[in-house]
């Protein structure tokens, strides 16, 4: 009987926080990380801020976890897409495509992750922890899929990202635009961002 209490105890704690981080995501998503205090996400969760101090000691510990998070799906999603049959070009295309994809079925961890203001310090990178490690892993799997032999695949990577988070950033924050058909619009960007790339 015990035993069975603790494993309900357990699944509660978890249950409880993924609560806070799923009203965390929604808040940090439409208000910014900064503007969102541990009191109002204690308050949307509907419990006290002592019991959410329970699982998260600060806004900013909840938001990194939300990036830990969305770092690592989206490195699972552009392995997946790297890790596929097909010559390098090709895979490169669909890991661009993965991005994409990635931004735009996660709306909300996407805006945490890249559109809002900055939650570490690029410069301290050992201080860190598991944030930056999960965001540096993604971008090592994008730029692991660029040749640069001339060293200039940091440069090469970083140019397509950019190209990429720009389009995504602009279909998250301006859904109602008349935007032409969102399939063929993504593919011609995938294409310019690439090209040259083969």
């Amino acid at each position: 009987m015990a035993g069975k209490s603790r494993n309900a105890a357990r699944s509660s704690h978890g249950e409880r926080r993924e609560e806070i981080l799923a009203q965390a995501l929604r808040l940090f998503s439409e208000h910014g990380v900064q503007q969102v205090s541990t009191r109002q996400i204690a308050s949307a969760v509907g419990i006290s801020q002592p019991s959410l101090y329970a699982h998260f000691r600060t806004s900013q510990e909840i938001a990194q976890e939300l990036c830990v998070r969305a770092f690592r799906h989206l490195a699972e999603d552009l392995s997946r897409a790297l890790a596929g049959e097909g010559g390098r070009a090709e895979r490169l295309r669909r890991a661009a495509l993965a991005y994409v994809s990635f931004g735009l079925d996660n709306p909300d961890a996407y805006r945490v992750a890249f559109m809002i203001e900055k939650l570490v310090d690029h410069r301290a990178q050992a201080e860190q922890g598991p944030g930056l490690a999960a965001g540096l892993e993604a971008y090592k799997l994008l730029r692991g899929g660029i040749s640069g032999a001339d060293g200039t695949a940091d440069l090469i990577a970083q140019s397509v990202w950019a190209t990429l988070h720009g389009l995504v950033s602009l279909l998250i924050a301006r859904p109602h635009f008349p935007w032409v058909d969102k399939a063929a619009l993504i593919d011609a960007h995938v294409t310019r961002a690439l090209a040259g790339l083969d």
